[in-house]
């Protein structure tokens, strides 16, 4: 039996060996029995008690025999007690071996872990999928690994919680995340197992989605991890939300999906419908993954094409496919204010080194770590990227205030109170501006003119400004993004809602039909139809 540990040791039970790079590296036997017994029981802490009996045979050592042993197979690995990448010391309870390990494909399953006399053998260990309900849709989602950190992976394209453990690589990256802290995934609705509604939700919606999740699972605060197309979901949740998130990892994505004249380096209109196109009709997922991640093998491409079967259907990949399309979260960059590491291939065939690139110089304070390779997907060489990650998910710093980005929504009217009291009602946050005006707060502008449109519909002198602002928790909110909210709404009339340029481009995806309104000074205004998708 040989286990893949770390990405790049070789532990050969059969032949007694651990290897780096097929050669050998010394380990005396009662070192390398530690090490085995660590990797077999690797998803609990190990007592020491445990190790003297096992390795030892229950002959009385002193507990320094075994701290000689830790100290020994740590320098084997290349760790250290100072690090602890790969065991980890849990004081006053043992050690347990926390990097990744991966089985090769066709390798047996290891054998039963020996246990000591007079213990339990260590169960099974499984990865049970739960859901929760968002918007009355069911959330697949599954918590792996441990630790005091949360981490929220927002996967790219598509996932599937339970195909995603049968590619190796793909499960070596998930189980090194899972040492790094708790490990929280999800599939969107409408792909993976998760529910599957008509259409395809714009990017505020899916956001929910995930805060649903993580109060599902319990989890306050998280460090978002988003790859490919789950990057600007979880800048969208790094501007809006900060209280629930710790820090921003973003491997390998964009901040609009397709071409303008400042972003030069996405695809044109025409290449993306072609693009979706090709994936509908031939349904080549094996030829995807050789365009998306050049390393894959034969056994990689073929999991992917069964991952992605059954994770979607044409219908969705299409609808997916457009509404990725609209994606542009430019304009969230600035106000993103939690520690963010940008990591980016300078050979990635699917998006760039210049988009990383831009995301890192707009994100305030971001760090930009380019990587050599060509493979987009994580799982394409999943060490490299993961040790560029790991030192700074273990050095995220604890919380601190932050603003947040609002829709502020200004009700004004002789009805404007009874307006306001309908948005509250709806789910919005009674708030009052510097000057004293009352605003509604929503989470982003697809909520808010949703639940606008709904309420002028049952009031009738009333209208809505809305308007994209960054806001303090408590007390008045102000700023120019709320006093452009207050004025939007005296410049309307019964029954309209206008909004900004800048609410516009978060409602891409959303289904709202939109047409220009006169400016108010320089500010470009656009009326929301009087029908809404719900």
């Amino acid at each position: 039996m040989v286990l893949i540990l770390d990405g790049r040791l070789e532990l050969d039970e059969t032949l007694f060996e651990l290897r780096r790079d097929g050669t050998g590296v010394p380990l005396e036997p009662q070192a390398f029995d530690v090490l085995v017994h660590l990797v077999r029981n690797r998803e609990r802490v190990v007592p020491k008690e445990e190790l003297m009996d096992t390795v030892w045979g229950g002959r009385f050592v002193s507990e320094t025999a075994v701290t000689s042993r830790i100290k020994q197979v740590r320098r084997a690995l290349g760790d250290d007690g100072r690090s602890q990448r790969m065991i980890r010391t849990v004081h006053g309870r043992g050690y347990r071996f926390v990097a990744g390990v991966v089985e090769p494909a066709g390798e047996p399953a290891a054998p039963p872990p020996a246990t000591a006399p007079g213990r339990a053998a260590a169960p099974t260990p499984v990865r049970p999928v739960r859901y929760t309900v968002s918007d009355g849709l069911h959330i697949a989602h599954q918590v792996t690994g441990s630790g005091d950190l949360d981490i929220v992976l927002i996967p790219g394209f598509i996932s599937h919680l339970a195909f995603d453990w049968e590619d190796p690589r793909h499960a070596y990256f998930l189980d090194r995340l899972g040492t790094m802290g708790r490990l929280i995934r999800f599939d969107k609705r409408g792909t993976g197992m998760s529910d599957r509604p008509s259409g395809v939700p714009d990017l505020e919606t899916r956001m929910h989605d995930v805060l649903a999740v993580m109060d599902a699972v319990g989890s306050e605060r998280a460090i978002l991890c988003g790859y490919s197309e789950g990057g600007p979901m979880a800048v969208m949740m790094a501007a809006t939300h900060p209280e629930r998130v710790s820090s921003l990892v973003l491997y390998g994505t964009y901040a609009k999906r397709t071409r303008a004249e400042d972003y030069p380096w996405a695809q044109t209109q025409d290449e993306r419908a072609a693009y979706t196109e090709r994936l509908v009709h031939t349904w080549d997922w094996t030829a995807d993954l050789r365009m998306r991640c050049p390393s894959a093998d034969e056994p990689m491409q073929q999991w992917w094409a069964r991952r992605m079967t059954a994770a979607a259907t044409p219908g969705t990949i299409r609808a997916l496919m457009d509404m990725n399309s609209l994606v542009d979260v430019r304009d969230l960059l600035r106000s993103v204010r939690v520690p963010t590491l940008v990591v980016h291939r300078d050979q990635d065939p699917m998006f760039p080194i210049e988009e990383g690139r831009y995301l890192a110089d707009r994100i305030p304070g971001a760090r930009f770590v380019a990587l050599t390779g060509a493979d987009h997907f994580v799982s394409g060489d999943p060490a490299q990227i993961l040790d560029a990650v790991e030192p700074f998910i273990r050095s995220t710093p604890a919380p601190t205030h932050h603003l947040a980005l609002a829709a502020v929504a200004h009700p004004a009217g002789r009805e404007a109170t009874a307006l306001a009291d309908a948005l509250v009602a709806a789910g919005g946050r009674l708030r009052h501006s510097a000057a004293g005006d009352v605003v509604v707060l929503f989470d982003g502008p697809a909520t808010a003119v949703r639940a606008g449109r709904s309420a002028l519909a049952r009031v009738s002198d009333a209208a809505l400004g809305l308007a994209v602002a960054e806001v303090a928790d408590g007390g008045p909110v102000a700023g120019p993004g709320v006093e452009l909210a207050v004025r939007l709404g005296a410049h309307t009339v019964p029954g309209e809602l206008l909004v900004t340029r800048m609410a516009t481009v978060l409602l891409s995806g959303s289904g709202i039909d939109l047409e220009p309104a006169p400016p108010l000074g320089e500010a470009d205004l656009f009326r929301v139809s009087d029908t809404v998708p719900a």
